[in-house]
């Protein structure tokens, strides 16, 4: 059982790591600022989450699990908020059309 627990929280991470590249790179390569931010916060959060999962059975305890849950939902509101952010400040700019 061991070996599937170590087995499943290194696909997990690996597959984190992969959207966290994928993100990166179409932050890079995507024409304009809002679809960069729509790669860079969508892949992110679900690398962040696919990795959260993959650390979960590794926990001491249901609070330290608890704790990684917390941190990733944060990283969700707070990654939402700040993408309106800066979509409503690019469209103020005139960068793209209402």
């Amino acid at each position: 059982m061991n070996a599937l627990l170590d087995l499943f929280t290194v696909v997990m991470v690996c597959a984190g790591v992969f959207f966290f590249f994928a993100g990166s790179i179409g932050m890079l390569r995507l024409p304009t600022t809002l679809s960069r931010l729509h790669a860079l916060t969508k892949a992110d959060n679900l690398g962040l989450g696919l990795v959260v999962l993959g650390i979960l059975p590794r926990v001491d305890g249901p609070l330290d699990g608890l704790k990684l849950v917390l941190v990733w939902f944060l990283v969700q509101v707070s990654a939402g908020t700040v993408s309106q952010l800066i979509a409503v400040l690019v469209r103020k700019q005139g960068e793209v059309e209402p």
